[in-house]
């Protein structure tokens, strides 16, 4: 049986910080030495030799990330170490974490349904932009009134505009590259899209996405008639795992996309090299055409695959693109499809500026010692240039702007 407490101060060991640090206090004290510009030198050049050895040895990088990903999670002996009553109590809270959990599955799951309910009221809107687009149907007077700007300046335009212009354009329908358009505008999907691919996105008629019975949606890109390709529909859906992540949050789990039946010789995925051969006997030449993959927007219908174990060296690399194309995804159903008209008509850009100032929150303004001994070191500078050529003019040092 053990002893009871009776007021005296346990002998508990100090919490480690971070978690798999020893249970041991390290030897930190409030006098000690600030590192000099010497000893700053000696552990940028020590650096500097690491990061060499670890470029020229990729195997050693995998084999330590693989030591350390072992080690995420161990305990450190600290919660072992606390007496019998404590870890009861630790426990205690685990369990009514637990219950937390709980509800915090609950609460994802009624908020997707919540999504799905308010998507079956956007999509009677989403049919109605698509036949405007595609000139099936005119908006009405009352929808025109209500997106008209409030200085009208859309109605000065349209009066100026002279009979000739009035005329050529009478039998224009719908509203030509629509979506075309507003992808470009849209910064992560403009980055995709080539040259080569504008002729084809111009025949996009429609974007859409709808949810799947199990948490996961799908996109559809819906296309004209077209010399690129036979497929009228091309989609792209997104699954996710069967269990829930922490906090409750679905986890991504792969992609899939259509295979695209390309009319010959009009795969914009790949490009055709010509290269001649020389017979060594005959001295004949013949001409030998390769295909080789190429960037295209397209490409997003073809996404990466998850590494298997024997792929460990090309892993990270992997996992980045799986990431970008997932966020690619969420863009086209969070961004794209909602507000179209505002990538069109390149409003949605001054939210996006407004999102990347708000992130430059992160960055911190530098000491002012800093700033002071950098301010010293220009004078300097300024000084040394005016004692070598007193006849060359003093420039101004460039304002350094942040995007």
């Amino acid at each position: 049986m053990s002893e009871p407490i009776r007021n005296k101060k346990l002998d508990l060991p100090t919490a480690p910080t971070p978690q798999n640090t020893p249970a041991n206090n390290a030897p930190i004290s409030s006098h000690a030495q600030q590192p000099g510009v010497s000893s700053i030198k000696e552990e940028e050049l020590d650096r500097a030799a690491a990061a060499s050895i670890f470029a020229q040895n990729p195997k050693l990088v995998s084999m330590i990330q693989g030591k350390l990903g072992s080690l995420v999670g161990k305990s450190s002996g600290y919660i072992e170490s606390l007496p019998a009553p404590v870890r009861r109590r630790v426990a205690g809270l685990k369990g009514v974490q637990k219950e937390h959990s709980k509800l915090e599955v609950q609460f994802q799951e009624e908020v997707l349904q919540l999504e799905k309910k308010y998507f079956a009221k956007f999509s009677p809107l989403y049919e109605k932009r698509a036949k405007i687009v595609n000139g099936a149907t005119e908006p009405t007077e009352e929808e025109v009134k209500a997106g008209e700007s409030a200085d009208g300046e859309d109605e000065e335009s349209a009066k100026a505009e002279s009979p000739e212009d009035q005329e050529a354009t009478a039998n224009l329908a719908g509203i030509p590259e629509f979506w075309l358009s507003a992808m470009k505008n849209q910064v992560s999907l403009a980055e995709l899209i080539t040259a080569r691919d504008e002729a084809a996105l111009k025949l996009l008629t429609d974007i859409r996405m709808e949810y799947l019975e199990k948490p996961g949606f799908r996109l559809l890109f819906e296309f004209a008639e077209n010399e690129f390709f036979t497929n009228k529909q091309i989609t792209k859906t997104y699954y996710y795992q069967e269990e829930s992540g922490y906090g409750g949050d679905f986890i991504y789990d792969h992609a899939e996309g259509d295979k695209i039946n390309w009319r010959t010789d009009k795969d914009l995925t790949v490009t055709v090299e010509s290269k001649k051969q020389r017979n060594k006997n005959t001295k004949q030449t013949r001409v030998v055409k390769k295909t080789v993959p190429t960037e295209s927007f397209f490409n997003f219908f073809d996404p990466p695959k998850a590494p298997s174990a024997d792929e460990d060296d090309a892993a990270s690399d992997v996992e980045e693109r799986l990431e970008l194309d997932y966020q690619l995804g969420e863009d086209i159903k969070e961004k794209l499809i909602p507000r179209a008209i505002d990538w069109f008509t390149g409003e949605a850009l001054q939210f996006e500026e407004l999102d990347d100032e708000l992130e430059g929150d992160d960055f911190e303004d530098e000491d002012d010692e800093d700033e002071d001994d950098l301010s010293e070191d220009r004078d300097d500078d300024d000084e040394s240039d005016e004692e070598d050529d007193n006849s060359k003019p003093k420039q101004e040092a460039a304002e350094c702007k942040q995007s």
